[in-house]
């Protein structure tokens, strides 16, 4: 067990990233706390959970305190991210910055910008041309600053797409794998032959784990242990041999609403769809060399979520 377990350690945001997180770190010896604006419900067992709004510097305090190791899985709604993501930020930073926590943030593949093919690792340029990109480049800058300055002690965590048992809002989630278990219409995005990483929830949530328990990995971005990346193509004939059946796919080239994305969404995604349209290749070997955690295979992670897929809408049905 690790010289860090019965430490607190506190999870900011019960999304699946989070909520998995939660249920890693308990599993691993840790005291844990699982804080959302509202108070979390479903979480795992021996989890403590608490409300809290993180966007304000009293809520943020208050959700950190008595925390050795937090961990800022919070997202907000996609066309609010760019206005609402930095107010977080500054909260949660200077919550850490006054009780001595180390930070473990959960990123995303968008600093890189379009890299029109090139395999993505942890030395890719920042490049991003989008209000989205640009914004998450400017707050780890800002992260990885205070780490340098001596003000905090911060780690950065970058997922590519997510995929698993609680995924929904993912291009390979809720609009995917119901519809391919009830005959339904399945969304695939831009040109889907190909290559597009996904990082599985349960992975996600390990490599968080692991750097919030190695301080080692601190001052520096990690890529999160990831799969070898696959076609839209491939994993969609992976789904039709696990659900028995083809898929009836619907094929969009622009963004556009369909199924639990809307207007608003997609208008404010479209500026993103330059990632399916070139290839999404993540190399997590740096992480997995560092840490000894190899990322779960690609057919694993589609059993388990098919498996919770399965109940969810046999649990709609009744």
């Amino acid at each position: 067990m690790s010289v860090a377990a019965h430490r607190l350690h506190v999870v900011l945001g019960a999304g699946p990233a989070g909520t998995t997180l939660a249920a890693e770190l308990a599993r691993r010896g840790h005291a844990v706390r699982l804080v959302s604006r509202s108070t979390p419900q479903g979480a795992p067992d021996g989890v403590q959970c608490r409300a809290a709004d993180v966007s304000t510097h009293d809520g943020a305090r208050a959700a950190v305190e008595g925390a050795d190791v937090v961990y800022h899985c919070v997202n907000v709604a996609y066309h609010q991210q760019v206005e609402v993501m930095p107010w977080v930020q500054q909260a949660v930073l200077a919550a850490v910055e006054a009780t001595g926590a180390r930070l473990v943030v959960l990123d995303t593949m968008y600093p890189y910008g379009p890299t029109h093919g090139e395999v993505m690792t942890e030395d890719t340029p920042w490049r991003a041309t989008s209000r989205k990109g640009a914004m998450r480049a400017q707050l780890d800058e800002a992260y990885l600053a205070a780490h340098r300055a001596g003000r905090a002690r911060v780690v950065l965590g970058r997922s590519a797409d997510f995929v698993g048992p609680g995924v929904l809002n993912s291009t390979l989630g809720g609009a995917v794998f119901p519809p391919a278990l009830t005959g339904g219409e399945v969304l695939a995005l831009g040109d889907i032959d190909l290559p597009h990483s996904y990082t599985a929830i349960q992975d996600v949530a390990k490599g968080l784990a692991t750097l919030g328990e190695d301080p080692e990995g601190d001052g520096r971005v990690w890529h999160l242990p990831t799969a070898p990346a696959r076609t839209t193509r491939e994993i969609h004939s992976m789904t039709e041999e696990r659900v028995g059946g083809p898929l009836r796919r619907v094929l969009l080239t622009e963004p556009r609403p369909f199924g639990p994305f809307d207007a608003t969404f997609m208008d404010e995604y479209a500026e993103m769809f330059y990632q399916h349209t070139e290839p999404q290749i993540v190399d997590s070997s740096a992480f997995e060399r560092s840490f000894g955690l190899r990322p779960t295979p690609l057919e694993a992670t589609l059993d388990a979520t098919l498996g919770w897929y399965r109940t969810l809408v046999a649990g709609a049905r009744n």
